[in-house]
């Protein structure tokens, strides 16, 4: 469950000083029965977080499928039942959120099975592009479609990428990292198959490819398996991937394909509440 606080907020957004059309339109004591349906296929997600959208509101909310099931278009996914004024007010904010994350959980299912499909040790990862606010949330919806959690945040992890690079180099860089911090794991992006070897050398735990086409990746792989360093070192590929070339970089070695377009580029699952 995400921060119950956060949520709220959500509901105080939409209704700051309250929902007028339903207070004039409503009577107060109307109750109501309502669906919320999938309108397309997905894999739906961002169901508990609705339901406590609706809860908070004295509405109870009963999903009829788990987070991370894929369903075909028409598939109810929620009933709910209370206080009609209720429920009009946690409609807007709890359709954002199932179709914003049901959004992410599909893209990211179909990233992660093509990715699978070429390489069954390969994953599938967002990255810190997510929308302002929402992190926890488009990061939970792309764990829901079967990615890795990836980094929540600059705290997580050491991730020497280019523009350190440009102040401080390679060899240097990784051993100031070391003496900041032994309990992070240190990733040094690579912009050749050379810097791979070196950063692999110097004691990186994960090289990051970014921006290398796929017979680039496969390049850089082979340099760190003829120097005997393949094997303790992750391989993460970056940049512009999408998911047409996904299946190409995994086949190319990757252990990990992070996608910013998971998060970055949503395109929301069009879902609906009916009032029954």
């Amino acid at each position: 469950m995400i921060d119950r606080d956060q949520l709220i907020g959500f509901l105080h957004e939409d209704a700051p000083y309250g929902d007028i059309t339903s207070e004039a339109l409503v009577p107060a004591d109307l109750q109501t029965r309502a669906a919320i349906r999938a309108k397309e296929p997905c894999v739906i997600a961002g169901l508990e977080e609705a339901a406590f959208l609706f809860t908070h509101l004295g509405v109870a909310a009963v999903a009829a499928v788990e987070d991370g099931a894929a369903i075909p278009a028409g598939t109810v996914v929620m009933t709910v039942e209370g206080p009609a004024r209720a429920v009009l007010r946690a409609e807007r904010p709890a359709l954002n959120l199932i179709g914003r994350m049901s959004g992410i959980a599909t893209a990211t299912r179909a990233a992660a099975e093509s990715a699978r499909a070429a390489n069954p040790a390969a994953r599938v990862a967002p990255t810190r592009k997510t929308a302002p606010g929402l992190r926890a949330l488009d990061k939970k919806a792309a764990m829901i479609g079967g990615g890795e959690p990836h980094r929540f945040s600059l705290s997580d992890m050491f991730l020497i990428k280019d523009n350190h690079l440009a102040l401080v180099g390679i060899e240097e860089a990784v051993r100031r990292a070391k003496a900041y911090s032994r309990y992070h794991k240190i990733e040094v992006e690579a912009e050749s198959a050379d810097d791979a070897v070196l950063a692999a050398r110097t004691g990186a735990d994960l090289v990051l490819l970014d921006n290398m086409t796929p017979a680039g990746v496969a390049r850089a792989v082979d340099a760190l398996r003829a120097a005997g360093l393949r094997d303790r070192i992750m391989i993460e590929v970056s940049g512009r991937v999408t998911a047409e070339t996904v299946a190409a970089y995994a086949g190319a070695g990757a252990d990990i394909i992070s996608m910013g377009a998971l998060t970055h580029t949503v395109r929301n699952i069009d879902i609906g509440l009916d009032i029954t």
